[in-house]
């Protein structure tokens, strides 16, 4: 399985989820009708991010997610999607906004700017015609590129990515670790 997302969250922290759908516009017009969904989550100060295709968007597919990558004690800002409703049962503060309303809630100044935008910087970097069977390779490169983007050797960069979900074993010789 890929590693396409980062742990995102702590007491206090922001966070904004939302989910999309990603796939082919038929005719290259109106709504996306093919694809799959993609449940995802952006920490506002640090950028950091957590994206992970998802069968459905239940209550019981989302709340898996938010409660593997963001910690109790986070506060949550997402829209007024139903499957939403039980956020603050389950430790967190939870901030919506109401989308048919207006884009910023006048009362709390919570928004979900900034996923949107990190949606739709995702989907430009991936052809339509990929968005089917390399959706889990497109999103992984996306959150480590952004992940290490002001590291000044991304190579180093990327070979420690690789040491660590392909770390050394007792057994290997000598050599091959230099």
């Amino acid at each position: 399985m890929i590693e396409s997302s980062v742990n995102v969250s702590g007491s206090g922290v922001i966070v904004e989820i939302d989910e999309s759908k990603f796939g082919k516009r038929k005719f290259h017009r109106g709504k996306r009708v093919e694809g799959k969904w993609v449940f995802g989550g952006v920490e506002r100060e640090t950028g950091a991010c957590f994206m992970k295709v998802v069968a459905d968007r239940t209550t019981d597919s989302l709340l898996s997610v938010i409660n593997e990558y963001i910690l109790p004690g986070s506060i949550i800002i997402s829209d007024c999607w139903k499957s939403y409703d039980c956020i603050s049962n389950e430790g967190f503060v939870h901030l919506k906004v109401n989308h048919s309303v207006s884009f910023k809630d006048p009362g709390t100044g919570a928004h979900t700017n900034t996923i949107e935008g990190t949606w739709g910087a995702v989907k430009r970097g991936i052809p339509a015609s990929k968005a089917k069977c390399q959706l889990d390779y497109y999103l992984a490169e996306y959150v480590w590129r952004k992940k290490n983007k002001h590291m000044c050797s991304k190579f180093m960069a990327f070979i420690d990515s690789i040491v660590r979900v392909y770390p050394l074993t007792a057994d290997e010789p000598e050599e091959a670790a230099t």
